[in-house]
């Protein structure tokens, strides 16, 4: 479950609430061949998953799957794919032409910056699957500005292309005490540390790195902060290794996976959150969950973070400046936000919701229809 399956998700089961039957068409990675969540059906294609242990979630489709894709676009009014760089959403996209059904396109990162052979990969790919996507799409769904730039430098057409932001299940998460201290005793934590909270998958892009040594030079600084690392990943070995280099285990805490159902408990837990990405961020979504939980946040000025995150309730730096960056945390550190997150989640109520996004993505389906 990484952000598109998320927002497949909630978007999914609020959709059979409205007179829609939507059938999710996903890769299979260990999974039955066939299976329901939430209350959706669900088909799995074989695919070639390489890509995933690199730290690239890229499926390539094998020839055996054309017939779940066939069926599942011959039997549909309408087609949506989310990604445009994905051969699985060409396929979709070639045979929504083919039975004349309307095609939707969700875009939901920017360019992501791998600092290798990835990128021009990447770029090759944009120019080539990613144009086709585009062109080929009756309605672009951006979920931020910074996104909807991305696609227009592309070749999207200005209007092809809406932006919606994503949602915050508002419900799961809010601000919850009760816990608190039962989590922070688990994992040895005082409860006079001042707890910050990320939530990443450990992979170079979302700039683990960057947390590392930002949590190096903080926690000098003030060793009352611990940071809590929620999430696994290709490199989490290497996480694990350069903390136990630079000696700072005791106040760099890895939780690796967290379930759904247990993941407002960890934002409650916190006192702040961060969020270091290089790049490709459209809209992330743990920062919505975190501040509808009533987190102030410190993220990287990367996609449309800026678009969302008010400087009232966090602050924003340069990526790859951990000096800035932990002296952002340690500004936080310095001050009792308590009083006021209340005030943001009041905010998030106002302005993100899963039904308000649906409402939204209901509009265009009736459009299109």
């Amino acid at each position: 479950m990484g952000g598109i399956e998320k927002v497949v998700n909630e978007q999914s089961k609020r959709l059979r609430t409205k007179n829609f039957n939507p059938l999710v068409v996903t890769n299979r990675i260990g999974t039955p061949r066939c299976y329901v969540v939430d209350g959706v059906p669900v088909e799995c294609y074989e695919s070639l998953n390489t890509g995933f242990r690199l730290g690239i979630p890229y499926s390539i489709p094998t020839v055996t799957s054309l017939p779940t894709f066939f069926k599942a676009v011959k039997s549909s009014k309408i087609v949506h794919a989310h990604g445009h760089p994905y051969l699985t959403s060409l396929t979709a996209a070639k045979l929504s032409k083919l039975y004349n059904k309307p095609f939707v396109l969700t875009q939901h990162n920017t360019f992501i910056d791998y600092n290798n052979i990835f990128d021009h990969v990447e770029r090759l790919n944009d120019l080539t699957t990613g144009k086709q996507n585009l062109k080929a799409a009756d309605k672009i769904i951006a979920i931020s500005e910074a996104t909807k730039d991305y696609v227009l430098r592309l070749g999207a057409k200005p209007s092809k292309v809406k932006v919606i932001y994503n949602g915050v299940d508002l419900a799961r998460f809010r601000p919850i005490t009760e816990k608190r201290q039962e989590i922070r005793k688990k994992f040895g934590i005082s409860q006079h540390a001042i707890v910050v909270l990320t939530v990443r998958r450990l992979v170079y892009k979302n700039g683990i790195d960057t947390l590392i040594e930002t949590a190096n030079i903080a926690v000098k600084k003030n060793p009352k902060i611990v940071f809590l690392v929620v999430g696994k990943g290709p490199d989490m070995e290497s996480v694990k290794l350069q903390v136990v280099q630079l000696g700072i285990e005791p106040n760099f805490r890895l939780a690796g996976f967290v379930s759904d159902e247990d993941l407002p408990l960890y934002y409650n837990v916190a006192d702040l959150f961060v969020l270091p990405s290089k790049s490709g961020e459209g809209l992330p979504l743990v920062a919505l969950e975190a501040m509808a939980c009533g987190l102030p946040v410190v993220a990287t000025e990367v996609g449309g973070i800026r678009e969302v995150l008010s400087e009232d309730y966090g602050k924003l730096v340069p990526p790859n400046q951990p000096e800035l960056f932990a002296k952002a945390i340690l500004d936080f550190a310095a001050v009792d936000f308590s009083s006021r997150r209340q005030e943001l989640r009041a905010m998030m109520e106002e302005k993100f919701s899963w039904d308000a996004n649906v409402e939204r993505l209901v509009e265009i389906y009736e459009e299109l229809i």
